[in-house]
């Protein structure tokens, strides 16, 4: 299974990560922000995933960072900000399938 795979295993028909906690998608610079932090035991991790609709073809990129939130709606708001972060510093390169 390679790491595509693996990426794709996380997510359900829902775009969502296994043990995920949807929140409402956020717009930014022509890209769709899905935050989905994963509940843990020690709290709510940072993930979610970007989304960017071109024409008929869907680009995804999830992520997951280890920032630990006390409740959903901080891992909520971090996940967006990460997500935008992330938005900013590679744009469409964040879909290029060879990262070096």
């Amino acid at each position: 299974m390679g790491l595509l795979d693996a990426l794709r295993g996380m997510f359900g028909s829902g775009g969502q990560p296994a043990g995920a906690a949807a929140a409402e998608p956020v717009e930014y610079n022509g890209f769709t922000i899905r935050p989905a932090p994963e509940k843990t035991q020690g709290g709510w991790n940072t993930a979610g995933l970007i989304v960017k609709t071109v024409g008929e073809e869907v680009k995804e990129q999830a992520f997951v960072r280890v920032d630990t939130h006390s409740d959903r709606d901080a891992a909520v708001a971090f996940s967006i900000t990460k997500a935008k972060q992330i938005i900013d510093e590679q744009g469409e390169r964040l879909f290029e399938t060879e990262r070096r």
